[in-house]
């Protein structure tokens, strides 16, 4: 019993241990001399970006009028959770910081802006305002 409960604490300390430095690693390709505001429309939106299983991340193509962008945005549930869907054809904001990982570039958002709700994910280091373990945080919807 005492080997099974020391097993079980091991792997929850390492699994934890893991959250943490996925989250440093995002926090460290963040760049905040590359943050910039983009305009555009949603040409998809699907699973990508770091995260597994429940909490594999949400990425999405923007159309801009300089072409077609990549962006990063956060875990399917915390986006769930803070009420704002985002759909192809949907008209949205993203101000993010543009990053080179392999041989593309993309957008890793902090903030998404569509119609009248905005939807934070990032602070201004870029470090992801989700939590890695426990219940989500409260909606975080602003009226602009």
């Amino acid at each position: 019993m005492l080997k099974r409960c020391t097993r079980t604490t091991s792997s929850v300390l390492v699994a934890l241990a893991m959250l943490g430095v996925a989250r440093a690693q995002i926090g460290r390709l963040w760049d905040p001399t590359t943050v910039e505001t983009v305009s555009g429309e949603v040409v998809s939106v699907e699973p990508g970006g770091h995260g597994q299983g429940p909490n594999l991340g949400v990425q999405l193509e923007l159309k801009t009028d300089k072409g077609t962008l990549e962006v990063h945005l956060a875990p399917a549930p915390y986006i769930e959770h803070q009420g704002m869907k985002i759909e192809p054809k949907d008209k949205i904001e993203v101000k993010g910081s543009r990053v080179a990982v392999g041989n593309k570039t993309l957008l890793l958002a902090a903030q998404v802006k569509k119609g009248d709700q905005t939807l934070k994910l990032r602070d201004d280091k870029g470090m992801p305002l989700w939590r890695p373990a426990g219940p989500a945080p409260p909606p975080a919807k602003q009226k602009t």
